[in-house]
């Protein structure tokens, strides 16, 4: 019998970014957000169009000032993907992009001063039926949760989240998420699972400055996935000083790791040994380069010798394995044909685009597709 594993999903209440849902039983979303200078409105559009390609589900823009909101009305008009806009303490600025068409304000009401500017935020955000997250970071808590606490700690997070919260509740405003961010992952993942209990409302995941592409990922690939793992988050953004770009790929690539969601290639790969009969790691680096414009999921595995090749092949839609003379490929767990070396990359590459190809022809729906082997509910 397989092993399964069963996720049981944090119950929270639904909201909507754009056209997005975030929360409730909708599928987990992945955002970024962009590092081009907001008012150089044809670099920001570019690098967002670039983000939605990668597969992005909404996309995070800071707006620091009044000639960044009125850049951020003409970006707008120009790409069709939600749009969040990060404003700190400035509440004229976050009225404006309001009405030039925001789908989601990034602000913390207590930071933003009298109660009357939180209000008319609040107000002009309910008009519009626009979300609000709020959004607290260790590096940037309230001075008097500092001197509480002495350092940035997870009951210090999840204090500053919820003065944060009753500002909202109060003003009967219950259409926002929460993030408490760090780039510590046990203070962020401590703080997330302490709050998820406290509130219903959707928790926007990340592990926040997590560092260079490479250590970056790792941090947040274990801290997210300890997280989704329990069933907590309803949307996440990996923090990577990198191409946003990058940011997008890092999280889909958690979220299949777990089952959560699968878009795009899932490519098995061996590291690679003696054994090997073909060279493994310049055929997945090919592969990867040649597939990187597909969304729709598909586990392809590409093992390069006799020993584990045909059991991992025969658990993805299509599968490799090394072989002498020629090499095996299967195709739904069956073997297909024999394929020499110096065709392997534009073989698989034809096979794939073609089994893509025929799942549409038949009006399959790719958003459902699961591995061979899937992780079920127990």
């Amino acid at each position: 019998m397989q092993y399964v594993h069963k996720i049981n999903r944090r119950k929270s209440r639904q909201i909507m970014v754009g056209n997005v849902p975030v929360g409730g039983d909708a599928p987990v979303s992945v955002q970024s957000m962009t590092n081009t200078e907001t008012t150089d409105v044809v670099a920001t559009v570019g690098q967002i169009r670039r983000i939605q390609q990668a597969g992005a589900d909404m996309v995070r823009v800071s707006v620091p000032s009044m000639e960044a909101a009125e850049a951020f009305g003409q970006i707008r008009s120009q790409v069709d993907i939600p749009l969040i806009s990060d404003i700190h303490f400035d509440y004229k600025i976050a009225l404006r992009v309001l009405e030039l068409g925001v789908d989601c304000l990034r602000i913390n009401p207590g930071n933003i001063g009298r109660e009357d500017r939180v209000r008319a935020v609040v107000e002009a955000a309910r008009d519009r039926n626009v979300p609000i997250r709020i959004g607290v970071n260790a590096g940037s808590l309230e001075k008097e949760l500092q001197k509480k606490y002495g350092e940035p700690t997870p009951a210090a997070l999840v204090e500053s989240a919820l003065r944060h919260v009753e500002i909202l509740t109060k003003l009967n405003f219950l259409n926002f998420k929460v993030s408490l961010k760090a780039s510590d992952v046990f203070m962020a993942v401590a703080a997330y699972r302490e709050i998820a209990g406290q509130i219903d409302n959707p928790l926007h995941l990340g592990i926040t400055e997590a560092g260079a592409f490479r250590s970056g990922a790792v941090k947040s690939a274990i801290g997210l996935g300890m997280l989704l793992a329990d069933g907590i988050g309803d949307t996440i953004r990996v923090s990577l000083a990198a191409d946003p770009v990058e940011e997008v790929k890092v999280g889909f690539d958690i979220l299949k790791s777990l089952h959560i969601r699968s878009k795009g290639i899932n490519l098995i790969a061996c590291p690679s040994c003696s054994r090997q009969n073909f060279d493994v790691i310049s055929t997945v680096n090919a592969l990867e380069a040649r597939l990187e414009d597909i969304t729709d999921p598909l586990d392809v595995a590409v093992i390069g010798c006799v020993v584990n090749g045909p059991g991992e092949a025969r658990e993805a839609h299509i599968g490799l394995t090394g072989g002498t003379p020629n090499n095996l490929l299967y195709v739904d767990g069956k073997p297909d044909h024999k394929v020499d070396n110096e065709r392997l990359v534009d073989e698989l590459e034809k096979m794939i685009r073609e089994k893509i190809r025929l799942r549409k022809e038949a009006g399959v729906d790719t958003s459902r597709i699961i591995p061979i082997k899937p992780v079920v509910n127990e």
